[in-house]
């Protein structure tokens, strides 16, 4: 045994004997004893999910788009921002506490204190009756909002100077290999593993495409055939694409080359838990997905929950 083995060793023991509490990150001491269920409030028609380093999970309801914040070490949790009575859909939460949330059928988006729950700014992106602003991705220097009745993207530049005003906010028109159609389009959306463009998967049709960020030009992944049919929610670690596919209680999972253009079918994901997941976000070795229950008739009284799944 090394010197400084014995050494480091000794010094454990001294601490220990002395009552110093030795930790290690929660993540990778008790990360099997979290919850694989985290219960949300009756009622509360979850959509969007996300979560932070620190392991609190953030849930948007769709019926008012209050915001629910849980631990996922004990998945107890409370409403920390009021909803202003429309949608809260697709979620991102960035490393200064800031979450991003698309604003559903009132065709806005806005960002909120996670620590205060008070909302930093609201964004206007649309004035058409025909509008569901679906999800949010964050870039190094915007956030990008989808829309699934219209087929453009939403882009908030962002800065080192805090959040931008409305005049900044840009409309990107889609162009090239995408087809807008009928029913619910443009979906979840993602990075591509280089960082460079974005990817956005187009639930009507199960096709999933690259986009130019400065020019809204796309182009389709070639996935050897697969359909991502009822893509909803994606996500991207790595290299692997993780996409929701919400009525058919499953999540597939990709390999993507570096820039975006082809991807290879790993696995799928399945949990008797599942009931019609809409999207997921990370933490350690688990994937969270909050249970829409699109099926299930809502009332003030109807379960909800999220389901962890490893990945």
């Amino acid at each position: 045994m090394s010197r400084r083995r014995t050494v480091f060793r000794a010094v454990i023991g001294l601490l220990a004997l002395s009552g110093v509490a030795l930790t290690a990150p929660a993540s990778a001491v008790s990360e099997a004893a979290f919850p694989v269920r985290i219960e949300l409030p009756n009622g509360f028609q979850p959509e969007g999910i996300a979560i932070d380093d620190g392991g609190r999970a953030y849930f948007g309801s769709l019926l008012d788009g209050d915001i629910y914040a849980a631990d996922l070490r004990t998945g107890q949790g409370k409403v920390i921002s009021q909803g202003p009575g429309t949608s809260s859909v697709g979620m991102k939460v960035d490393h200064h506490g800031r979450l991003f949330v698309a604003g559903g059928g009132a065709g806005d988006g806005r960002v909120i204190n996670t620590r205060t729950g008070k909302v930093l700014a609201s964004y206007s992106f649309t004035k058409a009756t025909s509008t569901f602003v679906n999800d949010v991705i964050l870039s190094k220097n915007a956030a990008w909002f989808t829309d699934s009745f219209q087929p453009v993207l939403y882009k908030v530049p962002l800065g080192r100077h805090g959040l931008p005003p409305q005049s900044a906010v840009q409309t990107v028109p889609l162009s090239g290999d995408y087809q807008h159609g009928d029913g619910f389009n443009v979906n979840g959306i993602s990075l591509t593993p280089d960082g460079r463009s974005l990817l956005i998967v187009q639930s009507a049709t199960g096709f999933l495409f690259k986009v130019d960020p400065s020019t809204g030009v796309t182009k389709r992944v070639d996935l050897g055939g697969a359909l991502l049919t009822n893509g909803d929610g994606l996500l991207l670690l790595g290299k692997r694409l993780y996409v929701v596919q919400n009525f058919l209680n499953k999540v597939g999972v990709y390999n993507l080359n570096h820039s975006g253009t082809q991807g290879q079918f790993v696995k799928e994901i399945t949990s008797t838990d599942f009931d019609i997941p809409t999207t997921a976000a990370a933490f350690g070795s688990r994937l969270y997905l909050p249970n829409a229950r699109f099926s299930t008739p809502p009332t003030p009284d109807t379960p909800y929950w999220a389901t962890a799944v490893r990945r």
